[in-house]
């Protein structure tokens, strides 16, 4: 039986921890942009959304540089970078759906009311507070939404994850790989089995999404 678990499992587990790091980074900096004005700000949006249009291999290439024997693999022992593990998968999906994120809880924070803010915080309420107990459940839509997007993004990754994390069976080949593999070996039936797999997972969760912009509608 062809091996189609193995690079559906490392899939998931890039994509898990990817997308907790863009949740953690993108409602910060979702946040932390709604409604602040300053120079710049416009420069600054456009970089955090600049992986959303640029070829993954361009993101990908530019954590090459960052990640290889010139950039931060400077500081590990030989044979013991970044490059080439799981590792550096799960920054290459980071990377390409940090955008989604961003974007979801920006516009979700944006759609709060800010008087109800103001009224927590007249109420005794300091800012965590005020963030944890009425920012964050009414823009909880939005920010389900952008953690599926991003969830889903991370696991069609490709162009970036195949430049810094490579197309190690087992170690670094995830389903898009994986899909990649299988058609170049003349493998139908596994390639057939990942993209099945891979089309259901992403049916899913827009499916989900689709049904939160409704409710959001109404």
């Amino acid at each position: 039986m062809l091996d189609i678990w193995t690079p559906i499992k490392l899939s998931l587990q890039v994509a898990a921890y990817s997308t907790l790091l863009v949740v953690i980074f993108g409602t910060f900096f979702g946040k932390w942009m709604a409604r602040r004005r300053f120079p710049g700000k416009m420069l600054l949006e456009t970089l955090f959304l600049l992986p959303m249009v640029l070829p993954p291999t361009v993101a990908g290439f530019g954590l090459l540089i960052l990640l290889g024997n010139e950039g931060l693999g400077r500081f590990f022992p030989p044979g013991e970078g970044i490059l080439f593990t799981q590792g550096s998968a799960i920054i290459a999906s980071s990377v390409v759906s940090f955008p989604l994120m961003f974007q979801s809880a920006k516009v979700g924070f944006e759609s709060v009311e800010l008087e109800l803010e103001l009224v927590a915080r007249t109420l005794g309420a300091n800012a965590w507070q005020t963030f944890f107990y009425v920012s964050l459940p009414l823009a909880r839509r939005g920010l389900l939404a952008g953690v599926l997007l991003s969830f889903a993004r991370g696991l069609g990754e490709f162009g970036a994850t195949l430049m810094v994390a490579g197309n190690i069976p087992g170690r670094t080949q995830t389903i898009p790989l994986a899909i990649y593999n299988a058609v170049e070996s003349g493998q139908n039936d596994r390639a057939w089995g990942l993209v099945l797999c891979l089309f259901l997972l992403s049916f899913f969760m827009m499916a989900v999404i689709q049904r939160l912009q409704r409710k959001n509608a109404t």
